[in-house]
């Protein structure tokens, strides 16, 4: 049988819509949407909807961006985030830069699907199975189909995961609506009346405040889209046509979903107060008050979201650590069945790292979500210089300058001085990134006429001629 890194690790850049928009929405939303987002409406009320506008975000990144991201990784063979930005800054030190901040802040979102599969598992038995246990052998699960199939088989097991949760959380949110209240208006009439807190900006606990909107809007669109798994799903398509597509239908799915989350959580801020961890009310409102095959079925749903995430995350990991460090400094020239089979073995290795992550920390989902989402964002003052022909402004100094500082930043504006001036984070470091990407960058050496040239001139050829 013929060995095909570019199959395992792309799926053959030839997904089409069905297949590439199932993967895609099913990798945004995952123990994310289904736990952590009724849960954020449950502490925090309705301010979690109006950080809902980086589902709009998303659809216009994909639509600009993506395309472009496709169009250069067909013509010059780019399989990670790095490659694109490595080539076009002419440095093998933005090459790790970039690496690194792929793999260190996407282990956060293994550490996020991993949690959430151990809190189903454990609901759903009672008790029974410790979130330990659950976690384990899930994680083993999506690791085992990933080892075989590669990417391809990610892909086809998010379109069946893809559907099953988008159905399960609107069939269990209605049914909890009916049983509980009567109805969803009946339901939204009582919170009206009895939690009116969990209706107005910035919530019952002050926490979305103008600045922390912005910041969510930033970090869960951009900071999302430019992860390795997302941007590694643009390499995929078959055609530039297949992105634009995505980008245009993308948002429905996204924005929908979380019309269930709010039915979830602010209706069990009225029947379930006080639960000392909000990201278990989901499975916890479906233990008490659906039938057990009903709260079975819906729970497949939401590890189904979990696991669709999950896999995505390792196998973008597992490219990322093969394709840009293994097979460009360890052992550079070796077969592809070589590659494939490190590949295999650094799936094993992370998964160890995600379990060990998952049971030994804990915070909330979407806070996990929105630092991991922080990290990425550093990442947008480099590939917007790639993708956006213009006069040039950056260097690989500038932009690997502006990601360390960036980064510190961002640790003294989440950990030591939270959001400042009530403003996330993300958009602190973010700002403090850019500003010391184009200082830098005056004083340091552009990428050559000639990079230049081939990459933009590429896109040119592609925003304005045929296609590649």
């Amino acid at each position: 049988m013929r060995v095909d890194l570019e199959d395992f690790l792309l799926c053959g850049r030839r997904a089409g819509f069905v297949v590439l928009y199932l993967t895609v929405v099913a990798s945004f939303h995952s123990a994310f949407a289904f736990l952590g987002s009724g849960g954020f409406f449950y502490a925090h009320g309705i301010g979690f909807w109006a950080a809902g506008t980086w589902t709009l975000l998303v659809g216009a990144i994909t639509y600009v961006l993506g395309t472009r991201i496709w169009a250069l990784g067909k013509a010059f063979g780019y399989i990670t985030p790095a490659d694109m930005l490595a080539d076009f800054y002419e440095s093998e030190s933005v090459r790790v830069g970039v690496a690194v901040v792929s793999v260190v802040f996407t282990v956060l979102y293994i550490q996020v699907q991993a949690q959430g599969l151990g809190y189903i598992i454990n609901v759903a038995s009672d008790g029974r199975i410790s979130v330990e246990l659950g976690t384990m052998v899930l994680l083993v699960v999506a690791a085992a189909y990933l080892v075989v199939g590669g990417l391809r088989a990610v892909y086809w097991t998010d379109v069946l995961q893809g559907v099953w949760m988008y159905v399960a959380v609107w069939i269990g949110a209605l049914v909890l609506s009916y049983k509980l209240f009567g109805g969803p208006l009946n339901l939204w009439r009582r919170v009206s009346t009895e939690r009116p807190d969990l209706l107005t900006l910035p919530g019952p606990e002050g926490f979305f405040t103008p600045g922390m909107w912005i910041g969510m809007t930033l970090t869960l669109s951009f900071g999302i889209v430019f992860q390795p798994h997302m941007m590694i799903r643009y390499y995929t398509a078959v055609d530039a046509r297949t992105v634009k597509l995505l980008g245009a239908t993308t948002p429905i799915y996204l924005m929908t979903l979380y019309i269930p989350a709010a039915l979830v959580g602010l209706g069990g801020a009225l029947v379930m107060p006080g639960l000392d961890v909000p990201d278990r009310i989901f499975p916890e409102l479906l233990f008490a008050y659906a039938s057990p095959w009903l709260t079975g079925a819906i729970l497949a749903g939401a590890t189904a979201a979990a696991m669709s995430t999950l896999d995505s995350i390792l196998h973008a990991n597992m490219t990322v650590l093969t394709r840009d460090v293994y097979q460009r400094y360890v052992a550079p020239g070796r077969a592809q069945a070589h590659y494939i089979a490190v590949g295999r073995v650094i799936i094993a290795g992370l998964l160890v790292v995600g379990y060990l992550l998952s049971v030994g920390t804990y915070d909330f989902l979407v806070v996990l979500v929105t630092l991991s989402g922080a990290g990425a964002l550093q990442l947008m003052p480099a590939i917007l210089g790639v993708c956006m022909p213009g006069r040039r402004s950056l260097s690989g100094a500038g932009v690997l300058a502006g990601i360390v500082v960036g980064l510190l930043a961002l640790y003294v504006t989440l950990v030591l001085i939270p959001h400042p001036l009530g403003m996330h984070g993300g958009v602190w470091s973010l700002f403090v990134n850019a500003v010391v990407a184009v200082g830098v960058s005056a004083v340091t050496r552009p990428p050559s006429d000639e990079t230049v040239e081939r990459i933009h001139g590429e896109l040119e050829r592609f925003i304005y001629g045929s296609e590649v």
